[in-house]
Protein backbone atom coordinates (compact mmCIF):
# COMPACT_ATOMS: atom_id res chain seq x y z
CA UNK A 1 0.00 0.00 0.00
CA UNK A 2 1.35 3.78 -0.76
CA UNK A 3 2.58 5.19 -3.91
CA UNK A 4 5.61 4.29 -5.48
CA UNK A 5 7.68 8.18 -6.97
CA UNK A 6 9.01 8.06 -9.98
CA UNK A 7 12.34 9.27 -10.49
CA UNK A 8 14.32 10.99 -13.09
CA UNK A 9 17.68 11.56 -12.57
CA UNK A 10 19.72 14.29 -13.67
CA UNK A 11 23.31 16.06 -12.76
CA UNK A 12 23.41 19.86 -12.04
CA UNK A 13 25.55 22.23 -13.36
CA UNK A 14 28.37 21.27 -10.48
CA UNK A 15 29.62 17.41 -10.28
CA UNK A 16 28.66 17.26 -6.53
CA UNK A 17 24.92 18.08 -7.15
CA UNK A 18 22.23 15.50 -8.83
CA UNK A 19 18.10 17.17 -9.27
CA UNK A 20 15.69 14.21 -8.84
CA UNK A 21 12.69 14.97 -10.19
CA UNK A 22 8.94 13.25 -9.38
CA UNK A 23 5.89 12.44 -10.16
CA UNK A 24 4.50 13.88 -7.10
CA UNK A 25 5.00 16.78 -4.82
CA UNK A 26 6.90 16.31 -1.38
CA UNK A 27 6.54 19.65 -0.11
CA UNK A 28 4.00 21.49 -1.61
CA UNK A 29 4.94 25.08 -2.43
CA UNK A 30 7.71 24.98 0.41
CA UNK A 31 11.39 24.97 -0.21
CA UNK A 32 12.78 23.02 2.72
CA UNK A 33 16.35 23.26 2.68
CA UNK A 34 18.79 20.64 4.75
CA UNK A 35 22.49 21.43 5.54
CA UNK A 36 22.89 18.79 7.59
CA UNK A 37 21.40 15.82 9.22
CA UNK A 38 20.80 18.12 12.61
CA UNK A 39 18.35 20.05 10.55
CA UNK A 40 16.41 17.11 10.19
CA UNK A 41 14.29 17.39 13.19
CA UNK A 42 10.58 16.98 12.08
CA UNK A 43 8.60 14.05 10.88
CA UNK A 44 7.33 15.27 7.74
CA UNK A 45 7.70 13.12 4.00
CA UNK A 46 11.14 15.84 3.68
CA UNK A 47 11.98 15.69 6.87
CA UNK A 48 12.29 11.79 6.62
CA UNK A 49 13.73 11.84 2.97
CA UNK A 50 16.65 14.56 4.15
CA UNK A 51 17.82 12.38 6.78
CA UNK A 52 17.80 9.13 4.90
CA UNK A 53 19.78 10.95 2.25
CA UNK A 54 21.79 12.18 4.98
CA UNK A 55 22.45 8.40 6.67
CA UNK A 56 23.37 7.58 2.67
CA UNK A 57 26.18 10.10 2.28
CA UNK A 58 24.67 13.06 1.31
CA UNK A 59 26.16 16.58 1.97
CA UNK A 60 23.01 19.13 1.77
CA UNK A 61 19.59 18.44 0.33
CA UNK A 62 16.73 20.85 -0.69
CA UNK A 63 13.30 19.80 -1.76
CA UNK A 64 10.82 21.96 -3.57
CA UNK A 65 7.58 20.51 -4.28
CA UNK A 66 8.37 17.61 -6.91
CA UNK A 67 12.18 18.22 -6.91
CA UNK A 68 14.84 17.08 -4.65
CA UNK A 69 18.01 18.17 -5.16
CA UNK A 70 21.14 16.09 -3.44
CA UNK A 71 25.04 17.28 -2.74
CA UNK A 72 27.15 14.73 -2.37
CA UNK A 73 30.89 14.12 -3.01
CA UNK A 74 31.79 13.93 -6.55
CA UNK A 75 33.71 10.59 -6.59
CA UNK A 76 30.26 9.23 -4.34
CA UNK A 77 27.19 9.56 -7.30
CA UNK A 78 28.47 6.15 -9.03
CA UNK A 79 27.39 4.39 -6.02
CA UNK A 80 25.19 7.06 -4.44
CA UNK A 81 22.65 8.14 -7.20
CA UNK A 82 20.75 4.81 -7.34
CA UNK A 83 20.38 4.89 -3.81
CA UNK A 84 19.04 8.06 -3.84
CA UNK A 85 16.69 6.98 -6.26
CA UNK A 86 15.27 4.27 -4.26
CA UNK A 87 15.16 6.23 -1.36
CA UNK A 88 12.62 8.78 -3.07
CA UNK A 89 10.92 5.85 -5.02
CA UNK A 90 10.30 4.44 -1.79
CA UNK A 91 9.25 7.37 0.26
CA UNK A 92 5.76 6.66 0.57
CA UNK A 93 5.31 3.00 0.60
CA UNK A 94 3.43 1.09 3.83
CA UNK A 95 4.45 -2.46 3.37
CA UNK A 96 7.06 -4.49 2.57
CA UNK A 97 11.48 -4.15 3.38
CA UNK A 98 11.83 -1.22 1.29
CA UNK A 99 8.62 0.76 2.19
CA UNK A 100 9.37 4.25 3.16
CA UNK A 101 7.05 4.19 6.32
CA UNK A 102 7.35 0.32 7.29
CA UNK A 103 7.34 -0.16 11.02
CA UNK A 104 10.98 -0.77 10.98
CA UNK A 105 11.81 2.70 8.68
CA UNK A 106 9.85 4.35 11.38
CA UNK A 107 11.70 3.12 14.37
CA UNK A 108 14.95 3.67 12.39
CA UNK A 109 13.74 7.84 12.29
CA UNK A 110 12.80 7.19 16.16
CA UNK A 111 8.81 6.93 16.05
CA UNK A 112 7.35 3.88 17.49
CA UNK A 113 4.67 2.44 15.11
CA UNK A 114 0.88 2.17 16.82
CA UNK A 115 -0.26 -1.39 16.85
CA UNK A 116 -2.03 -2.06 13.94
CA UNK A 117 -6.03 -2.73 14.73
CA UNK A 118 -7.33 -6.31 14.72
CA UNK A 119 -9.57 -7.34 11.14
CA UNK A 120 -13.11 -7.34 11.74
CA UNK A 121 -15.08 -10.35 10.63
Amino acid sequence: MGQDITVTARPGASPTVRFFSCNRSITGMAIESYGSVGDTTGNRPPDVLARRLFDLGATGVTVYSSDVIVDAPEDRWSELEAKVEEAIHNLFGFYGDDAGWSDDSLRAIGVEPLPRPEPSA
